[in-house]
């Protein structure tokens, strides 16, 4: 067969992954503090940019849980600024898949001219760029993690209940750097609406964390947690942990009476505690701690529904001068120096106008994860629903990538605290008959509450759990139970009937 050369011409739409858009993409899942550094270098090496510190509110919309999030502002059949981020193969080309939702959807301000920011980037100090062109050489040098980095990176290990995962982390965020907690575990559980014994029961689990010591209360039990990792905590140095007043005073007779041991005893006692650390946390990196700037903040109206609106406090204004690019576009004489000129216009119009769509993407998400997790706010942690990704993409009409950008990195104040978005997705178990999924981590509770309101002479085993389960509307399979039971580190029924005849045995 002959080879011959032929030209053909085909059409097609392909996709083209400039600079400016890669930028767009990424903005989405940075941080409020993240972005604010992205901001001032573009502010730096763009002369049309510039700050403007006039205070403007944010967005905020007032949302009633029993309603369907609205529509607030109407949909332009084509976004402008869209195609300062979009050379395509051909004229009709366009964004799909990670994109659609992002920024199809985008609205501009409404009266607010070309050029002329909403106002919505955040600020936070971190080094680099992220377009390759400016790599700042500190980003690479490693440094010490920090005890609250040490201690989050155990919690999923720890606790691998997501009720129980929130309020870990609200204890760890409460961790000051030489390790001790300062909290009211009463006034903690109050906030967060959870019953005080669980707030207590994920406390004792993060007291097995490393380094041993920390999340203690005083230093008698920071010294006793060390001595309990060692296995060397008796009821004589427990006594003596309860008298550091009388160490203090050096008042040995007191403590030869309160401990019941001799003086050689309390010598060894003493010199052990020596060799213990009091401030366990202080072995990490001392880096300066950044508080949590919440990107979204949530409170209740006086009507019972819940207003959302962008953190504003944080946001600052990025505006595009028109009137220096009016002045040096008059002197400009070389095509060169033209092109740079709208090179620059361009960009700093693509900026302030994503940073606008970015922030009606969040509250957007924001507004629907209020409205799917009501019960929440309302009631607390052990009534959080069964959510995911797509659940939420598709009542907002965006794409399930978007939401999981968006929902990195961004945090909600709300009246039970500031909580990481991602923390609202949790797995679902359906429901018998017709009735609504239940949250896996709500079925996980309702489990421990049944088993610790067990009996001796009523231990409940997994079938009954099931059996009880399934009474209350939860379809479950005995398996699924057992994992859970066992994921919350409960023994069996076997053990727990064997352990709690013993105690009876025991009290009498």
């Amino acid at each position: 067969m002959a080879l011959t050369a032929k030209l053909e011409l085909r059409q097609g739409q392909q996709l083209v992954m400039t600079p400016q858009l890669q930028q767009a993409i990424r903005l989405l899942q940075l941080s409020n503090l993240e972005l604010g550094q992205f901001v001032e270098t573009e502010l730096e090496r763009n002369p049309l940019l510039e700050m403007d510190e006039a205070p403007e509110a944010g967005p905020k919309v007032e949302h009633n849980a029993e309603d369907a999030p609205s529509e607030r502002t109407e949909r332009t059949g084509e976004d402008e600024w869209l195609d300062l981020a979009k050379p395509v193969a051909d004229a009709e080309g366009g964004l799909d898949g990670d994109y659609d939702g992002s920024f199809s959807d985008s609205t501009p301000s409404p009266g607010v001219p070309d050029g002329v920011d909403s106002g919505w980037a955040n600020l936070r100090q971190r080094t680099g760029t992220f377009n390759g062109e400016e790599i700042n050489p500190e980003a690479f040098v490693s440094s010490e993690p920090s005890l609250r980095d040490h201690l989050s990176e155990q919690l999923p290990l720890a606790i691998h209940d997501h009720v129980e995962r929130l309020i870990g982390q609200h204890l760890i965020d409460m961790v000051d750097e030489a390790g001790y907690l300062h909290a009211e575990l009463d006034q903690l559980a109050v906030k967060l609406g959870a019953p005080l014994a669980l707030v207590e029961k994920v406390l004792a689990t993060l007291q097995t964390l490393d380094p041993a010591g920390v999340f203690a209360r005083s230093l008698a039990e920071c010294l006793a947690l060390q001595l309990k990792e060692q296995n060397r905590y008796d009821p004589q140095i427990a006594a003596l942990l309860d008298n550091l007043d009388l160490l203090a005073a050096h008042n040995m007779t007191g403590l030869r009476k309160v401990i019941g041991a001799d003086m050689s005893e309390i010598t060894d006692m003493i010199e052990e505690i020596k060799r213990l650390n009091p401030k366990p946390g202080l072995k990490f990196g001392s880096v300066q701690l950044q508080p949590v700037v919440p990107d979204v903040l949530i409170r209740s109206a006086s009507d019972g529904s819940w207003l959302i609106e962008l953190n504003s406090d944080t946001l600052p204004r990025v505006l595009v001068n028109r009137t220096y690019f009016a002045e040096v576009n008059k002197t400009t004489r070389t095509e060169k120096d033209r092109g740079y000129l709208l090179e620059c216009l361009q960009t700093a119009n693509w900026l302030v106008k994503s940073l606008d769509q970015r922030a009606r993407t969040i509250l957007k998400v924001a507004e629907e994860i209020v409205r799917q997790q009501d019960g929440f706010f309302t009631h607390g942690v052990q009534y959080l629903r069964p959510l995911n990704l797509k659940t939420v993409a598709d009542a907002i009409s965006m794409h399930e990538s978007t939401v999981s950008r968006v929902t990195s990195n961004k945090y909600m104040a709300t009246p039970r605290g500031i909580f990481e978005l991602k923390y609202f997705f949790t797995s679902a178990i359906q429901a018998a008959g017709d009735g609504e999924a239940h949250s896996s981590e709500a079925v996980r509770h309702r489990i421990r509450q049944m088993i610790e309101g067990e009996s001796a002479r009523s231990i409940l085993s997994d079938d009954k759990l099931v059996e009880k389960l399934n009474a209350e509307g939860i379809d479950i399979a005995r398996r699924t139970v057992a994992k859970y039971r066992e994921a919350m580190r409960i023994p069996s029924s076997v053990q727990r009937r064997r352990e709690k005849r013993l105690a009876e045995r025991a009290g009498r």
